[in-house]
């Protein structure tokens, strides 16, 4: 897979959400955006970042997961110009939707992180860890809830996840021996 050209094929999230979201769901997408608030020290975070790291993310805008977490990326992205990320929509390439398959389905969102030079660093995505807890806490059981939700709680959490594996992610790039000795520290 060419990566640097999937990365080159992707759009930003303005035009990502122009192209693909209908009226009824950009202000869904809008709602999440507005809930988002990093502290100083996700900020701090995010700011001390001094390796370019690229994110691929599928997504689509129809999906629940996506509005829920598509916003916080965009949030890292503005709080940084070390991060950079481009959304596909999941339908409409099936190849690359067919190959990254979580537990047999083409789940949404994904991303797929490269550094500067666009090699693969990692894959990962659809729910955080604490989105997953959540889920557990309220399906497996009596009680299942329905529809979507933007609980500032779970939000914090999921902002949280997401930033622990992009920090993490960054942390490879610069700690890189190649990228060391590339940029000279």
């Amino acid at each position: 897979m060419d990566l640097a050209a999937a990365f080159e094929a992707g759009q930003d999230y303005q035009s990502f959400l122009q192209q693909y979201a209908t009226p009824e769901q950009l202000p869904r997408w809008q709602a999440t955006f507005d809930a988002v608030r990093l502290s100083d020290s996700q900020r701090q975070v995010l700011s001390s970042m001094s390796r370019q790291v690229n994110a691929l993310c599928f997504a689509g805008a129809w999906c629940g997961d996506c509005i829920e977490q598509c916003p916080i990326f965009e949030h890292f992205c503005q709080a940084t110009s070390c991060l950079s990320i481009r959304y596909i929509d999941r339908d409409a390439n099936e190849e690359w939707r067919d190959h990254f398959r979580i537990c047999g389905a083409p789940r949404v969102p994904q991303l797929i992180y490269m550094n500067e030079d666009f090699e693969f660093l990692g894959w990962g995505g659809d729910r955080t860890l604490s989105k997953y807890r959540r889920m557990a806490s309220t399906q497996i059981g009596a009680a299942c809830p329905v529809g979507l939700s933007v609980e500032s709680e779970l939000l914090n959490s999921v902002t949280q996840d997401w930033l622990d594996e992009f920090e993490r992610i960054h942390w490879i790039v610069r700690l890189s021996p190649r990228l060391r000795a590339k940029h000279g520290d």
